[in-house]
């Protein structure tokens, strides 16, 4: 008899986790075509398999991490960012975030030169937790000197499927 019931439970908890994927994905999914239509912004988001991501409209791109970046920190306590006309390759570190759990660097998803940095994660880092991918919780935005590197990076169904398969 107690076989049988931890069969059931790894079922149930197997069960769990994909429906907790599929739904995470269909969140995803959903945001992201929402965003395409009606969106605040009109711009196309791009993601790297490190969890940062880049908004772009014309030829600059906002930066930060990811909303699955945040959740695996937990709560941000400071952001440290470059100066604006700091230039940066694809790849290249370009400020940290520490959290209650661990510090980490945040890479550059394309090359480009910094045109505006969020000041507001100097007195306020937290916001990254609340806004990660929206209007308050971005990094930096660059001028992209490269647009043919946004082709490496993952669209937002990729990323949502990367992230699915991470999450297990």
């Amino acid at each position: 008899h107690s076989s049988t019931g931890s069969c059931e439970t790894t079922m149930a908890s197997s069960l769990l986790a994909r429906t907790v994927a599929r739904c995470s994905l269909n969140k995803a999914l959903s945001l992201t075509s929402v965003a395409r239509v009606g969106g605040v912004r009109n711009a196309t988001s791009y993601f790297t398999p490190a969890h940062e991501y880049c908004q772009v409209d014309g030829d600059v791109a906002t930066c930060g991490i990811t909303d699955f970046a945040q959740r695996a920190l937990g709560d941000i306590v400071f952001v440290d960012l470059p100066d604006i006309d700091d230039e940066f390759e694809k790849g290249d570190s370009f400020g940290s975030v520490e959290s209650v759990k661990a510090a980490s660097d945040v890479y550059a998803p394309i090359s480009g030169t910094v045109v505006e940095i969020n000041e507001n994660l100097t007195d306020d880092p937290g916001v990254v937790n609340t806004d990660a991918e929206g209007e308050k919780g971005w990094f930096v935005k660059l001028k992209i000197s490269d647009p043919d590197e946004l082709a490496d990076l993952m669209t937002p169904e990729a990323y949502a499927e990367h992230c699915a398969k991470e999450a297990h």
